[in-house]
């Protein structure tokens, strides 16, 4: 018996050195991340509830993400590729009223297009139709009518990803039709958050319609992105969707002052990005606003 002391104390020891070493374990999925975690257990903060294949929410001020969930996972984004090309197109300051004409490859295999090819349409119409109701053919037109053409424009997109420090972040065509147009949750969110703080596309993002007039047709197309007509706090966004990416959305609410980002990606239907969207602002504005940092004066 005396000796099962000294047995029990180096068992113990040992455990606690191995406890020491031990890596932190990692968060859980869908938990409050880097110093919000602690902030949100301070305040009794609960976790949202999401069943998307990734998603985040993003404090504009720190940087910092009030909520995740596989945010950093590198995924196909889609059509939210379009934040990217109209704003790398309107950063040359082109002449919005021009006219460009359709060609057949424009249209090849376009999937979603109001266009047609040998319509003549305007600059201007083009980005509204990339933006608010995400014609494939509109981005195509829009990077071939740039002052680098089609593929300098793609390596452009690239070069201001990696400006804006999007590192998982990495586009193959300018209208997301292709699955190599990738980022994650967290890259989505600096995005749509940069686009926002852009004079031209926060307006046109935050449109429901837009009136656009080509050679042969004067017609209204509505915004994909429906929570604009359900929901006054959200002020823009863009929607995406193909069978590799899943249902994505990335969207900007006005909490108070500021624009916080919220992007959902790999939902599992049309309705169910929106839903889950939903659920992210509910739970920001009800519960994890007070995880927000005080405004600068």
């Amino acid at each position: 018996m005396r000796g099962a002391r000294p047995r029990r104390l180096v068992v113990t020891a040992l455990v606690l050195g191995c406890l020491a070493a031990a890596p932190p374990a990692p968060l859980s999925a869908g938990a409050p991340a880097g110093g919000a975690e602690a902030a949100a257990a301070a305040q009794g903060v609960p976790s949202p509830s999401v069943r998307a294949a990734a998603a985040i929410v993003l404090d504009p001020v720190t940087g910092d993400a009030l909520w995740e969930l596989n945010a950093r996972e590198p995924r196909p984004i889609a059509s939210i590729t379009k934040v990217m090309t109209a704003m790398l197109f309107l950063e040359q300051e082109p002449d919005l009223s021009r006219d460009v004409v359709i060609s057949q490859r424009d249209v090849r295999r376009a999937s979603t297009t109001y266009l047609r090819r040998g319509e003549r349409v305007s600059l201007r119409d083009l980005v509204h139709l990339a933006l608010v109701a995400s014609d494939n053919v509109a981005a195509r037109v829009l990077a071939r009518a740039s002052r680098w053409g089609t593929k300098r424009f793609i390596s452009r997109m690239n070069a201001m990803a990696a400006e804006l420090g999007l590192e998982q972040t990495r586009f193959t065509d300018p209208s997301g039709l292709h699955e190599g147009n990738v980022s994650s949750a967290h890259d989505v969110s600096r995005l749509i958050a940069a686009a926002g703080r852009e004079p031209e596309i926060a307006r046109i993002m935050r449109k429901r319609s837009h009136r656009i007039s080509t050679s042969r047709q004067s017609r209204v197309v509505r915004n994909t992105n429906r929570l604009l007509d359900s929901r006054s706090d959200v002020v823009g966004g863009k929607t995406g969707y193909i069978n590799e990416a899943g249902y994505c959305l990335a969207t900007l609410i006005r909490v108070g002052d500021r624009a916080v980002s919220v992007v959902v990606l790999g939902a599992r239907s049309n309705a169910g990005r929106f839903r889950e969207t939903g659920r992210l602002v509910d739970w920001l504005t009800r519960r994890g606003r007070v995880l927000l940092a005080p405004a600068a004066d």
